[in-house]
């Protein structure tokens, strides 16, 4: 059509959008691009084409007060207090600023590749009832994010949804979801808030993995528990050059890593806005070969490999500062929310099955 920018669409049904994503991509594309509405339409990816992170509404947003209300005085109560304060939006929740990263990426990714369906989508994944969705919509925009897909389920579980959205990560404050998601073979963690506030990079992504039970299976970790460190180190030198099996994040650092070579492939490898990192406890001389083996095996790689030696993870992550960090072990969760980074743990593998402290119950409206 004439007039018409690469990748961009005139009418909001031959982008796939609808009249508010329409209204929400106007108003992000002008702010990026210095260009009237009418010429600064970003299509919606398809689902199939796209890395689609399903983020909750009390992981995106801080919903305290009202999971309070919903706790002392049940959900009638609840959905009337949001709709007297749906014109007040939330205040960013944990994945606030991944989101906000995320977002970042699509923006570099746009300019390099105006036709790519390659972006991340992010869908936001809520068993609130959808009264309260103005009140989410109002406070997106609000915010500037560009999150056109809504699933509100009304107090129903959302995770027989997860599949149909084609979620490559799933992140929810209520670890119940968490771990039916990974059992249903769903990439997903439960996303925690620090202790205290640490600025992280505006215009880099930064995801940190830890290894076993995270990227890889939970096979040393059994050895491990069942016999102790210095057989575990026996068994890895002697399985050094036999890839360990696949853990349940390994798809999205796959995911990750496909986006880092679209960069590459640009000559914008030390400008990549995205960078990832391996922090382990294992030992790099007695344990970490076999990892990297492993990474080097399935194509993959992280940008940097940090190999503690049982050391506190805390104080590392605080000088990398990612927007998230990955952990089996709420050890090491919780070590870093004190350091002020923004953890989350994937309920994953045999440090699940020792007796943890019981989770506080999470309402049917909450997410």
């Amino acid at each position: 059509m004439r007039g018409q920018l690469p990748g961009q669409c005139s009418h909001p049904k031959e982008a796939g959008l609808s009249w508010w994503g329409l209204a929400a991509a106007s108003k992000q594309g002008g702010r990026q691009r210095g260009l009237p509405p009418s010429l600064t339409l970003c299509t919606q990816p398809k689902p199939e084409n796209a890395i689609t992170i399903a983020v909750s509404s009390r992981a995106l947003f801080r919903m305290e007060e009202e999971q309070k209300i919903y706790n002392e005085q049940g959900v009638e109560a609840y959905v009337k207090y949001q709709l007297d304060h749906e014109n007040e939006p939330f205040l960013p929740g944990a994945a606030f600023p991944f989101v906000k990263a995320l977002e970042a990426v699509n923006t570099q990714l746009r300019e390099l590749y105006p036709d790519s369906e390659e972006l991340f989508d992010i869908v936001l994944m809520t068993n609130n009832h959808a009264q309260v969705g103005v009140r989410l919509i109002n406070s997106i925009n609000h915010y500037d994010l560009f999150i056109e897909r809504f699933c509100m389920t009304g107090g129903n579980s959302p995770i027989c949804y997860l599949k149909a959205y084609h979620t490559n990560l799933y992140l929810s404050s209520d670890a119940e979801k968490v771990s039916g998601a990974i059992e249903e073979g769903i990439a997903a963690a439960t996303i925690f808030s620090p202790s205290k506030d640490l600025e992280v990079s505006e215009n880099q992504l930064r995801v940190a993995f830890d290894g076993d039970a995270v990227l890889f299976s939970d096979e040393s970790e059994q050895i491990v528990k069942a016999h102790g460190l210095d057989m575990f180190f026996e068994h890895e030198k002697a399985h050094e050059n036999k890839p360990l099996a696949q853990g349940p994040l390994k798809g999205f650092l796959e995911a990750l890593g496909k986006l880092q070579k679209k960069f590459y492939s640009k000559g914008l490898r030390m400008e990549c806005p995205i960078r990832t990192y391996l922090v382990t406890a294992r030992s790099a001389a007695s344990s970490g070969a076999r990892a990297l083996k492993t990474l080097r095996s399935w194509g993959l790689e992280t940008d940097e490999a940090l190999f503690l030696a049982g050391a506190p993870k805390g104080p590392l992550l605080k000088k990398i500062r990612p927007h998230i960090f990955f952990d089996d072990q709420m050890f090491h969760v919780e070590g870093a929310k004190e350091m002020g980074t923004v953890a989350a743990h994937v309920p994953y593998g045999v440090a699940q099955k020792h007796k943890r402290p019981a989770q506080e119950k999470q309402p049917q409206n909450s997410k």
